[in-house]
């Protein structure tokens, strides 16, 4: 059988980061058995990058995949973005010799507006090509929100079918969170798919101690409404190993473990989790 690379999006570690270092969070994650990482929301300075240089390096962690914004989330925000710092992001895709980069979202303010996002498609498109260049395939992260319809039509399913270069990675919690199947899903992006993010759905308990029944009921349906969790991998209501399997079949090479909300956990003590129920569904050799 055919296998992925199962690793961790270290955005949930960018707190592991500020505390003790992006080289030492590296170890920790080396400890854990995880080989390979997704970089997001973790500063692209040059200390950083040379840690994640060195790190990949003395543990064998493969750098899967680095992330850049194609345009500012909102105008005027700060941060880098391929629009205005190519040259630095590409230069850093090749010092760490990675060869996915991937839009974490679409600008906000773009996205109510079909206009907006088609032309936005059509910058993203160009972005790709240019990358490819480089030897660097650009990839468009998606949440709920791409899930908006247009004409009837996906937005998501808008980038996919007015693109052919630009690659997708698919998050299985929003994908079920926007009310889709993710297997069925995953299926439709054959061959658009490299990288794929694991993440569970949970539903948690209602928190009713600060409701009172008789005099307000719209904070009892907010209690109500809001029990949809990020969860560790095997710990939520998603069938993980059709997920799995999905992906492997449709292109997918990297399995990246990723839990928004750890709700008061050690996020290493949730990627320990994942990691546990992983194995147990028989992806030990993916590691």
């Amino acid at each position: 059988m055919n296998k992925g690379q199962i690793g961790v999006q270290m955005m949930m570690l960018k707190g592991k980061v500020e505390e003790i270092g992006v080289y030492e969070t590296m170890r920790k994650i080396h400890d854990l058995g995880y080989r390979a990482v997704e970089v997001s929301q973790i500063p692209m300075t040059s200390e950083n990058v040379a840690e994640l240089k060195k790190a990949s390096e003395d543990f064998g962690i493969k750098i899967a995949a680095l992330s850049a914004a194609l345009e500012p989330m909102l105008p005027g925000a700060p941060g880098e973005t391929l629009t205005a710092d190519y040259e630095k992001i590409v230069s850093d895709c090749k010092t760490l010799d990675c060869r996915y980069l991937r839009i974490g979202m679409m600008p906000l303010h773009l996205m109510d507006d079909k206009d907006k996002i088609m032309s936005f498609i059509e910058r993203a498109e160009a972005m790709a090509e240019r990358l490819a260049g480089e030897d660097i395939e650009l990839y468009y992260h998606t949440h709920h929100l791409e899930f908006q319809k247009f004409d009837g039509e996906y937005l998501l399913d808008l980038m996919k079918n007015n693109t052919t270069k630009l690659g997708f990675e698919l998050d299985v919690h929003w994908i079920q969170r926007a009310g889709e199947n993710p297997v069925e899903f995953i299926k439709q992006y054959k061959n658009r798919v490299s990288l794929l993010h694991l993440k569970d759905y949970r539903i948690g308990q209602m928190d009713l101690s600060d409701v009172d029944f008789q005099k307000d009921m719209a904070k009892f349906f907010q209690a109500f409404t809001n029990t949809i969790e990020f969860a560790e991998v095997g710990e939520g209501n998603l069938n993980i190993k059709a997920i799995i399997e999905a992906g492997l079949e449709s292109g997918a090479e990297y399995f990246l473990v990723e839990q928004d909300d750890v709700y008061g956990r050690d996020p290493f003590d949730c990627l320990e989790t994942s990691a546990e129920n992983l194995r147990k569904l028989g992806y030990g050799d993916w590691f």
